[in-house]
């Protein structure tokens, strides 16, 4: 059983997330709270597996009682509960960049059984990755070899992320110097507003220029491109230039923007020069679109087991045999200086 704390100051959000986990078999709600405060007290006693903390709450906001529960209760997941505003947006990048382990959005819609179903599909699969791994079998952790690759220009550099992406990308982008020879272009599974603020922040720890990919906006060496929510993110060639492309064609994996559009593009337009990294998230998105990579001659990086908030993308790429190397968080920046020769 995945056992679960809810805390929100609205008594009919409170009964609504309660009678979503009931349905599940595997979820037990322990407890909930109204305040920060009382979240805390709670957590410490009971230390569930896994607590939703809303943002907005009186006296002490989710922000303040997030800080106090990674200190206290380190070992449960905080799920965040978010309004879908700019504000709301900015404060859930702080919650992930804090160590929040992922977020739901607050329903926009004011029909009931809409809401239920938002909430339902967004943060049952949320706590169900929560389960640890069990076992870590060697083939998941760092490769302990660096491979010589056949060609030496690779051209682009593409990520795909999802669960724990934020603070993911905050150790990684950030550590790129500003001579980076190439355009890295990211897919992250966030909605709109969110993608933007996550842009922001990066933008604001980072030497390269980080930023959100705009409809036809040229593909520059040194700038950081990252889908917007709700978007697909390709690249296409046009009067001899490749230019950013966004579409709302269908989701792929459930997901838009999705990691395999993205990868598939940057296998057509840079063959053998594409360089993928399958970050920590849940599902297999991107397991296609490296696929593709590999056959035009590129190379695919994965993230370890260890070190990945959810090994679920990774280990799609991995067993599929796509991986030429098994990264941990913290041999990513270096080795990518290596491959890209800064």
């Amino acid at each position: 059983m995945i056992r679960v704390l809810v805390v929100d100051d609205s008594a009919i959000m409170r009964k609504l997330i309660v009678d979503i986990l009931k349905e599940e078999k595997d979820i037990e709600v322990v407890d909930t709270a109204k305040t920060g405060r009382e979240a805390i007290e709670k957590a410490k006693a009971l230390k569930p597996d896994v607590i939703t903390l809303d943002i907005e709450m009186p006296e002490m906001d989710g922000l303040e009682a997030l800080k106090v529960l990674k200190k206290e209760v380190p070992s449960s997941k905080v799920i965040m509960f978010s309004s879908l505003t700019q504000e709301g947006a900015k404060a859930t990048i702080e919650a992930l960049a804090l160590g929040a382990y992922d977020f739901v959005p607050k329903p926009s819609t004011k029909s009931f059984l809409e809401s239920v179903k938002q909430i339902k599909d967004q943060l049952i699969p949320k706590i169900k990755s929560v389960v640890p791994l069990k076992r870590i079998q060697p083939i998941y952790r760092p490769s302990t070899v660096k491979k010589a690759f056949k060609r030496e220009d690779f051209k682009v550099l593409g990520i795909g992320v999802s669960t724990g992406g934020p603070q993911t990308l905050m150790q990684i982008i950030p550590k790129i110097p500003k001579n980076f020879p190439v355009p890295i272009l990211i897919v992250q599974h966030m909605p709109p507003l969110f993608t933007k603020q996550l842009a922001e922040r990066l933008d604001s720890l980072s030497q390269l220029k980080v930023k959100e990919g705009e409809q036809g906006e040229p593909v520059k060496s040194g700038l950081v491109y990252i889908a917007p929510g709700d978007f697909h993110m390709v690249v296409k060639r046009e009067n001899g230039e490749l230019r950013i492309r966004l579409h709302q064609g269908p989701p792929r994996n459930f997901c838009r923007p999705a990691v395999d559009e993205l990868f598939e593009s940057i296998a057509d337009y840079y063959n053998g020069g594409s360089v993928g990294l399958i970050l920590t998230g849940m599902g297999s998105d991107g397991k296609e679109g490296s696929k593709k990579i590999k056959e035009q001659g590129g190379v695919i990086l994965a993230q370890d087991a260890e070190t990945s908030v959810v090994f679920g993308m990774p280990k799609a790429v991995i067993e599929a045999g796509l991986a030429d190397e098994v990264l941990s968080l913290e041999q990513i920046p270096q080795r990518l200086k290596e491959i890209f020769k800064v």
